[in-house]
């Protein structure tokens, strides 16, 4: 078994935990030394790509900062890790449904992706995740595609295997195959016993790699992620030999899961 690149774990909740912050798109610029400190763990941890701390940061909710705030996330990240680590442009859902479900017409969202695009361009990949439409998803992908970035991209799925607009993992597939995608397949939304059942039908459906990053488990009813780093690096490294192709963590992950997942995958 070839063995598969390792992503971080959560970036957001893992700053707000340790900071108190509760901007993290303006942390990019305000305390670089905080974002930059939890990059090099993960770094330090295994994680071969970072995700820049650009989750939060788009036309909608940040206006006007945006490509400032972009491209300070991914300076951040690039000045925190070696140079053999590669930083991924996090690239997430715009915070507003598409139309006929919302207000958010289609040209308007690709217009923004570009936005988005065009400022992390510096990245060395487009990693567009958490998405629960697979329609917005394929916006922003053709974004990163006209801007000629490596893209991967991962939907999240509920516990029947389909995302929020009933999405499955075999048309997602399929379709971001055909629009040119890199590596596809899941982030967030469950645990990793779920999501290796995603994961293998994402296998059964395409020959593109499988990005598989689960969330540590379910949370207790105080938030709190109860899976240790060790439980999680084992149900991970089965997912790896499944065939997944880049593993990592979600929610509730920190550099001690990334840490621990590498020394099983070594």
């Amino acid at each position: 078994m070839k063995r598969p690149v390792i992503l971080d774990g959560a970036f957001g909740s893992l700053l707000i935990r340790e900071s108190g912050l509760t901007d993290l798109a303006a942390a990019n610029i305000e305390r670089p030394d905080l974002v930059r400190a939890i990059h090099a763990r993960y770094a330090k941890a295994g994680s071969e790509i970072v995700y820049a701390n650009s989750f939060s940061v788009n036309p909608v909710s940040c206006g006007a900062d945006t490509e400032k705030l972009i491209r300070a996330a991914v300076d951040n990240a690039r000045a925190a890790v070696p140079e053999s680590v590669r930083v991924g442009l996090d690239i997430a859902p715009l915070g507003m449904m598409l139309e006929p479900y919302g207000e958010l017409d289609p040209k308007e969202a690709a217009r923004l992706y570009a936005l988005i695009v065009a400022a992390g361009r510096e990245a060395d990949l487009a990693a567009i995740e958490t998405m629960t439409s697979l329609e917005e998803a394929l916006i922003a992908l053709e974004a990163a595609k006209n801007a000629g970035m490596t893209a991967f991209v991962t939907l999240t799925f509920g516990r029947e295997g389909r995302t929020l607009m009933g999405d499955t993992p075999e048309k997602a597939a399929k379709e971001l195959a055909a629009a040119g995608a890199d590596a596809i397949g899941m982030n967030c939304s469950v645990g990793p016993e779920a999501a290796a059942e995603i994961a293998a039908r994402f296998l059964g459906a395409t020959d593109l790699p499988v990005i598989v990053k689960p969330n540590n488990g379910l949370p207790d009813e105080n938030g709190n992620y109860m899976m240790t780093p060790e439980e999680f690096a084992d149900k991970l490294a089965a997912i790896a030999e499944m065939g997944a192709s880049f593993v990592g963590g979600c929610c509730g992950t920190t550099p001690r899961h990334i840490a621990e997942l590498a020394k099983v995958l070594k």
